[in-house]
């Protein structure tokens, strides 16, 4: 393989081709500068931490890998108001000659808008591809900061950080007795579209001049251009870390307020994703006189409010709902189950799409189905959901018998049952599909919708506080939680864990981490074509970009060799 070697620390000219690129040299560049920004904003050296993001924002590396990134996501073919898309290789090859500060001009984004939960319709604003890469670009120099500065306790938009250790955090703050028994639930009104923009351009540590061109670049709705005076656009890729920043102090400020020498007598402490975020105090009177003037105070210095109507204080054995889950204690007990609000939502989306397809294959129904509910399982594997799974598999089955019955109006019962429903094992009335196969056990192979129940209830591990993933200290602590992730997401699927554990987790092209985000294809050592068969010695997980490398630049890969400790 020909690769193109080019200096992190220096803007490259040349053409390059896209496949050529030697995307382990690439990561180990940007990282290596993200290490270092780390460094310097830890020791409070902000003339440094400048320095080397201009290095990073400038170097072939970065901009490579910002193409890349805007490329590969789920975004990719949606163009902004210039109607381009970045599908091929010579095109993503160009793109990486086009991030350059100098002449630099964002165009307006494109208005779309989709639905919120309450009905309510939520602006998107869709930069075009050059900016989105951009602003890729831009948020390689400046995660490293927002996570070297960031509260502790803020788990939305953050990488390696997710809702459930913000929930996981709730159960910390909440399950013992002699712990806090209020709860201030704040709703920030309109945050995205109303944070200041000075304040955030004298604020955020990255490159003010480009930082307030996306600001102020407006946005083109039925062909009109409209000027944004305030808030960062939902639909950049930059606009959830500048979300954060905004917020990130807040914390800081309360534990000032209310620690002395490590005794939190009013029990206040904050857990917060993104803009949601909840504050425990010993009583009504402290979260309404003291707590709520200071985070309004707090806010106004940033353009932002609460909403009169959403934010409440609420007793813990009334409950709460944050993140579509429950939090409320029965009897002293705490428990946190998914919210009927949450529930109810994701029941009325199953009926919506199966009434929706009254005339679809069965296959089909299971095919679309099966990752809706395994997304939806997943996501509250995490807490008490047992008889929530059990109650939400028993309305789909309703909803489906309707919907075979719908299909056979002159049919009976008994006849549809044997046409729909199947028995599997010990389980009767499976929906699913014959497919003619048969396995190696002499039983029929089904296509059959995903039984919601066959998910373990597990106890999330939550993530350390001060944990760093830019930091160089604390990337064997996030290879095991990376481990640990993945071998959940692919619980049953013995063969992907095996191949997984044997590469030691990393693809054996660029060698970075394969994860659910960053996806994988199975590629065989020798082709199928040529006799290669399906067998672990002959397979290996690499990620889809990496598979396209292989095959376009005919690449012999090694199978690697397994690393101790995994």
């Amino acid at each position: 393989m020909t690769t193109q070697n080019h200096s992190a620390g220096a803007p490259s000219h040349e053409s390059v081709t896209w496949h050529s690129i030697d995307w382990a040299a690439c990561h180990r560049e940007v990282r290596r500068l993200q290490a270092r920004i780390v460094k310097a904003t830890r020791e409070g050296k902000h003339g440094r931490v400048k320095a080397l993001q201009w290095i990073l924002t400038h170097s072939f590396s970065g901009k490579a890998l910002a193409v890349r990134r805007v490329t590969e996501n789920q975004g990719k073919r949606t163009p902004g108001v210039d109607g381009v898309t970045w599908s091929t290789p010579e095109a993503k090859s160009q793109a990486i000659q086009l991030l350059t500060r100098r002449g630099y001009r964002p165009l307006p984004l494109k208005r779309i808008y989709i639905p919120k939960s309450n009905g309510k319709l939520r602006p998107l604003g869709i930069p075009t591809m050059k900016d989105r890469a951009m602003q890729a670009l831009y948020l390689l120099a400046l995660e490293p900061v927002a996570e070297t500065t960031g509260d502790l306790n803020s788990y939305g938009f953050r990488p390696s950080r997710s809702t459930a250790d913000a929930i996981e955090q709730c159960f910390a703050l909440l399950a013992k007795k002699d712990r806090a028994k209020w709860i201030f639930e704040a709703d920030i009104k309109g945050c995205f579209d109303n944070i200041n923009h000075d304040w955030l351009v004298e604020s955020v540590s990255t490159d003010s001049v480009v930082l307030r061109k996306w600001l102020k670049a407006g946005y083109l709705e039925s062909n009109a251009l409209y000027p944004t005076e305030a808030g960062t656009p939902q639909g950049g890729i930059i606009s959830p870390t500048l979300a954060n920043l905004t917020l990130d102090g807040l914390e800081p400020m309360l534990l000032r307020r209310y620690v002395k020498k490590n005794w939190n007598k009013q029990k206040v402490n904050i857990v917060r994703y993104a803009d949601d975020f909840i504050i425990t105090g010993a009583t009504k009177a402290v979260l309404e006189n003291e707590v709520r003037p200071m985070v309004e105070e707090f806010l106004a210095a940033r353009g932002l409010m609460l909403s009169p109507e959403k934010t409440k204080i609420t007793h813990i054995d009334d409950g709460f709902d944050f993140l579509g889950m429950n939090v409320r204690k029965y009897e002293g007990k705490l428990l946190i189950k998914p919210s009927k609000k949450n529930v109810s939502a994701f029941l009325g989306k199953v009926r919506e799409f199966v009434k929706s397809n009254k005339a679809l294959r069965q296959d089909k129904l299971i095919k679309a189905l099966n990752p809706m509910l395994r997304g939806w399982a997943n996501y509250h594997r995490h807490v008490v959901a047992r008889r929530t799974f059990e109650r939400v598999r028993m309305e789909i089955w309703r909803c489906l018998w309707q919907w075979a019955r719908r299909r056979h109006p002159n049919k009976g019962a008994q006849w549809v049952r044997k046409k729909y429903f199947q028995t599997d094992g010990f389980r009767a009335w499976v929906f699913a599909i014959d497919t003619g196969e048969w396995l190696s056990n002499g039983k029929p192979k089904l296509v059959a919708l995903r039984d919601i129940c066959d998910t373990k209830i597990r106890r999330h591990r939550k993530i350390k506080a001060d944990a760093n993933p830019f930091d160089p200290q604390w990337e064997t602590y996030f290879e095991q939680r990376l481990g640990f992730k993945l071998k959940d997401s692919l619980h049953g699927r013995k063969k992907l864990i095996r191949l997984w554990m044997e590469q030691g987790g990393r693809c054996p092209v660029c060698s970075q981490p394969l994860t659910e985000t960053s996806g994988w294809h199975v590629h065989h050592l020798v082709r199928r074509i040529d006799g290669g068969p399906d067998i672990n010695s002959n397979l290996i997980m690499v990620h889809p970009n990496c598979h396209n490398q292989i095959h376009v630049n005919g690449l012999k890969v090694v199978k690697p060799v397994r690393e101790s400790g995994l």
